[in-house]
């Protein structure tokens, strides 16, 4: 597994983005069964940066958390149906950009360390890179339940439990 990092923003490498970024995305290819063959670009950027991304690709002029480009598209077209994930022989599965000011934001509103909320973004990122997505419920519901999975075998807890 190798994912390429654009620092834009320094404030990343004080997080040691690489290390959690190598983590977050080599546990979600094992989960699904993938090997390590595979790349992803990730750019680690501000909120300037990822408003212009969201406006020019989304058509939402404001910062957001991450945003991912995958290589091809995967997606299911039955609600809840697991995509079709790649198979080779290209190993590029997309770009990722996430942005500091956000994830720090949030991370603090929720009151959980920056690196647990940074992991659990880049894992939604890399599953969004493989065609899951939360726009449809059963969809959201199925990648949701993976993040979990995922998190949970890096010792991270249910981000989505309010407890």
């Amino acid at each position: 597994m190798i994912v390429d990092i654009q620092f834009e923003d320094s404030r990343w490498q004080d997080l040691d983005l690489q290390r959690l970024a190598d983590q977050a995305c080599a546990q979600t290819l094992a989960h699904l069964g993938l090997g390590d063959d595979w790349e992803v670009s990730l750019l680690a950027c501000d909120d300037a940066r990822i408003a212009d991304l969201n406006a020019e690709f989304r058509e939402k002029p404001t910062p957001t958390n991450v945003l991912s480009w995958p290589s091809e598209e995967r997606g299911s077209d039955e609600d809840g149906g697991n995509p079709d994930l790649p198979e080779g022989p290209d190993p590029e599965l997309g770009d990722i950009a996430i942005a500091y000011d956000t994830c720090a934001r949030e991370s603090e509103a929720v009151g959980k360390p920056m690196r647990d909320h940074v992991t659990h973004l880049l894992v939604h990122g890399v599953l969004h890179l493989l065609g899951y997505d939360h726009i449809r419920d059963k969809d959201a519901a199925l990648m949701e339940g993976l993040e979990v999975e995922i998190l949970g075998k890096l010792g991270l807890s249910n981000p989505y439990y309010e407890g």
